[in-house]
């Protein structure tokens, strides 16, 4: 026989958007599924920033959370044109109804779920968090994981973060979610 075995290449079949708490781990997720994929990551965050030449903690202190809010939904919206790519959103755009129907009807969206103490681990060091410059950070924290939990519930897709594993490994456990769900398949290279 003597045949070279078929190869295989994985291909995304509709954006992706990821959605959770800040420290869930929606960037550093979202670009190794990206790279993986060979495929464009986008971060919502990362473009407001950028347009508004001024950081979430200082557009939140200056023009406030509504202003913020609506400035996400308008760049959310743009991003989601195009051929399908990686999607990572702050940790509050899944909580607009409106968000959530504009993102559910153009895209699959994946929950990274993290519990308190992970979300706590990764964020305590960091003063970029606008909304955990409070006198109780954890407090705050865990008040606001309780407030959108029901909201993340939402999500079509769910992939449950743990604490031992690596970038790698949770990139690996995300694949299988996307691809047992249909929106990413093996193909004939």
């Amino acid at each position: 026989m003597g045949g070279t075995l078929p190869t295989t290449r994985t291909r995304l079949n509709r954006t992706v958007v990821l959605v959770g708490m800040m420290g869930a781990g929606k960037s550093a997720i979202g670009r190794a599924i990206a790279a993986h994929l060979g495929v464009e990551l986008k971060d919502s965050d990362a473009v407001i920033v950028e347009r508004a030449r001024m950081s979430i903690a200082e557009i939140f202190e200056r023009d406030g959370e509504a202003f913020f809010r609506a400035r996400e939904t308008e760049v959310i919206r743009r991003l989601l044109e195009g051929p399908p790519c990686i999607l990572s959103t702050g940790g509050g755009a899944w909580l607009s109804p409106g968000n959530r129907e504009m993102i559910s009807a153009r895209a699959a969206v994946l929950w990274l779920k993290a519990d308190l103490d992970l979300l706590w681990t990764r964020v305590r060091h960091r003063d970029t968090r606008p909304l955990l410059k409070t006198s109780d950070p954890r407090g705050t924290l865990a008040r606001i994981l309780a407030e959108r939990t029901p909201h993340y519930e939402k999500a079509e897709l769910v992939l449950e973060v743990r604490k031992s594993w690596s970038i790698a490994e949770t990139t690996e456990a995300a694949l299988g979610v996307l691809e047992r769900a249909g929106v990413v398949e093996q193909v004939a290279a």
